[in-house]
């Protein structure tokens, strides 16, 4: 029988459970360490190996494919801002619901310590960083972000603020170039970027494996707390609560502040692009049914839906980038610590720019939340956690990817037809 990828994640996730609590139960721990838990430290290190190509190659071919100056300049100008600042907006709601929520905090204060204990490291990278900017100007941050060595910043996922930051530059300077000296370039970016997509399917075809590797080990170490299950339910009450405020407030609050079209119509317009959103997790996939339905339905016209919406399934992400937000500090809770307002407004700004280097298939998020993870410290085996029910979050997720997408190609085209 040929399974769907979801359904052998789903699968390995009971196993998994199943096995760590009779190794927990049975006297088997020693065993699962040694044999089962490393394929799990294998599984995260292959999608931190992935994490730095995927984001490089998709913000360079993400922004070279704006084609021209003049584009970039206008219609292009206004997309990236508005799609940077939805996606801002989303992490900003992720993290104002985690805090209020606090579903980490579910987890009592032993097993807290346990699972601190474990990965302790991650403690010690944070209190090293927080020495070295101790002393450091206002502006330290900023300083942080321009890389002086490429190759040394692309040795860490930790330092992905400066990789973004050259793949931006590197693919604005594509396209102040004449396309006819970069046509090779473009070309070898755009089979790079196929490579690496597929890359990331041979990783995903593993998951069911490192999941049950990951959440045995977890599980056999820790045992299986009824406060662990509690707070992985209320992890994704807060998630799903954040997408439903992204579709049902913040979206319908710009088509009314930006455009005259109404919401309902908006919705019944692109619901079946939601739905297929919802059943494949992929806003790649969806993208023509939802160019198909924005034209068709909403009268966008095609110049600005064959420009704005497939650069949307590029960088625009705000489901996504919503989850992560909540999923790092729901983390860094479970784990026993405390994120200061830096660490939070760096998840912002990583989630934000991490964003644009999310692929639009399934499980692309999982990698940019190593990404995320690592800029505030926490050590990204802490996926375990949440890998679960990784697969059906993201179906809801890439609903609200999907929509945001909608939302601002209508208010582009709006404001073009009003200049117009």
């Amino acid at each position: 029988m040929n399974l769907a990828l979801h359904w052998k994640i789903i699968i390995g996730m009971v196993l998994g459970t199943i096995f760590g609590i009779t190794a927990s139960n049975f006297g088997f721990i020693e065993f699962t360490n040694y044999w089962i838990k490393p394929w799990g430290i294998i599984f995260v290190n292959l999608l931190k190996l992935i994490a730095i190509p995927l984001v490089f190659v998709s913000i360079i071919k993400g922004v070279s494919s704006l084609k021209d100056i003049s584009k970039l300049s206008s219609i292009g100008s206004k997309t990236i801002g508005l799609y940077l600042i939805s996606t801002a907006f989303s992490v900003t709601i992720g993290l104002v619901l985690v805090n209020l929520i606090s579903p980490g905090n579910s987890i009592s204060e032993e097993k807290s310590s346990e699972l601190k204990q474990t990965y302790k490291t991650s403690a010690n990278i944070k209190i090293n960083d927080a020495n070295k900017v101790e002393d450091s100007g206002p502006l330290q941050f900023i300083i942080d972000i321009v890389p002086s060595n490429i190759i040394d910043s692309a040795s860490e996922n930790k330092n992905m603020l400066q990789i973004i930051f050259f793949a931006l530059i590197f693919g604005i300077s594509m396209v102040l170039i004449d396309s006819k000296k970069t046509y090779y370039v473009k070309g070898f970016i755009d089979g790079l970027n196929d490579i690496i997509l597929k890359i990331v399917d041979i990783i995903m075809l593993f998951s069911p494996y490192g999941v049950f590797a990951l959440l045995a080990s977890l599980i056999s170490d820790f045992g299986a707390s009824s406060d662990l299950f509690i707070a992985l339910g209320m992890y994704c009450f807060t998630v799903v609560l954040g997408l439903l405020l992204m579709i049902f407030m913040f979206y319908p609050f710009l088509l009314k502040l930006f455009t005259k079209v109404n919401y309902s119509k908006f919705f019944s317009s692109i619901s079946p692009a939601q739905m297929l959103a919802f059943s494949t997790s992929s806003s790649a996939a969806t993208l023509p049914v939802t160019m198909e339905r924005c034209e068709e339905k909403l009268g966008i016209s095609k110049e600005i839906s064959s420009f704005v919406l497939p650069l949307g399934a590029t960088i625009n992400m705000d489901g996504t980038s919503l989850y992560q937000a909540v999923a790092a500090v729901f983390i860094a809770q479970a784990f026993g610590y405390d994120l200061d307002l830096s660490s939070q407004l760096t998840i912002v700004l990583t989630a934000t720019l991490a964003s644009i280097g999310a692929a639009a298939v399934p499980g692309a998020g999982m990698v940019m939340l190593v990404i995320v993870l690592s800029s505030v410290g926490i050590d990204p085996a802490g996926i375990a956690l949440i890998f679960a029910v990784d697969r059906i979050l993201d179906m809801f997720r890439t609903v609200v990817n999907v929509t945001g997408d909608a939302t601002i190609a209508t208010i582009i085209n709006s404001k073009r037809s009003n200049h117009d």
